[in-house]
C-alpha cells in the first residue's frame, strides 16, 4: 500500500527516518532549464568522521531542505511512499503530480 506525502514536515521526517538528504540538478531544456529532484539516502553515514563525502552524487548537487521544498512545489510534485510496515525502513519513493 501507498500514500501520497505532500506535508514539508512529512515529506522531511520520511527522508530523516531512512537518512535521506535532498538534492537538486539543473538540466537544459530548450531555452530554459529544468530542476529535477532526488533525495539520497546514506549521505549522513559518508560525511561521518570528518569526512565530508562528495557534494555532487551523480550529476545531483546537495541542497538544503527549503530549496528542495520549493522545487518541489514548483514543478507541483508530490512524493509517493510505501507504508507498509513490513518494508522496514526501505527509501521506495517516487515523484508524483501534485493534485
Amino acid at each position: 500500500m501507498a500514500k501520497i506525502l505532500i506535508d514539508r514536515e512529512d515529506i522531511r521526517q520520511w527522508a530523516i527516518a531512512r537518512a535521506g538528504s535532498p538534492m537538486l540538478m539543473d538540466t537544459p531544456e530548450g531555452t530554459g532549464s529544468r530542476t529535477l529532484l532526488q533525495l539520497t539516502f546514506g549521505q549522513e553515514a559518508l560525511n561521518s568522521d570528518g569526512n565530508q563525502g562528495p557534494d555532487r552524487v551523480g550529476g545531483f548537487q546537495l541542497v538544503s531542505w527549503t530549496e528542495w521544498f520549493e522545487a518541489l512545489e514548483a514543478n507541483k510534485l508530490a512524493l509517493r511512499v510505501s507504508d507498509d510496515p513490513s518494508g522496514g525502513s526501505e527509501a521506495e519513493f517516487e515523484f508524483v503530480p501534485r493534485d
